[in-house]
């Protein structure tokens, strides 16, 4: 069953809003007061939010887009993974890199949707 470009768009802002709430978590974590580190999951959510929502009304610029920022996304992701333990073991790190991750491996499995 094929999807159109807009309902891809519409998807991936649904993901994008889990990946904002994991940022937020971040970002206002005593954690990371000690842990700097973590706040590079921060602000490649916030780069890729922010440029996105400007193509929300443009499938094509907003896909293209999303194809640009989707490795900064996974590596900040993959970074995240390996930071969120050392940062704390508690449940809501755990649970933050796991919606990381399948917000990452959505977006990528919705890219490759996309035909042409």
């Amino acid at each position: 069953m094929s999807i159109s470009k807009q309902e891809l768009v519409e998807r991936s802002q649904v993901i994008l809003a889990h990946a904002w709430m994991v940022r937020t978590f971040i970002k206002h974590c005593d954690e990371a007061d000690d842990f700097p580190e973590l706040m590079g999951i921060t602000r490649a959510v916030f780069d890729s939010s922010r440029a996105l929502e400007t193509r929300v009304d443009d499938p094509d610029a907003y896909l293209k887009m999303l194809r640009k920022k989707i490795g900064k996304l996974r590596k900040a992701t993959d970074q995240f993974a390996l930071d969120a333990p050392e940062a704390s073991m508690h449940t809501n790190f755990e649970q933050a890199v796991i919606s990381m991750k399948g917000c990452t491996a959505a977006l990528e499995a919705l890219l490759e949707q996309v035909e042409g």
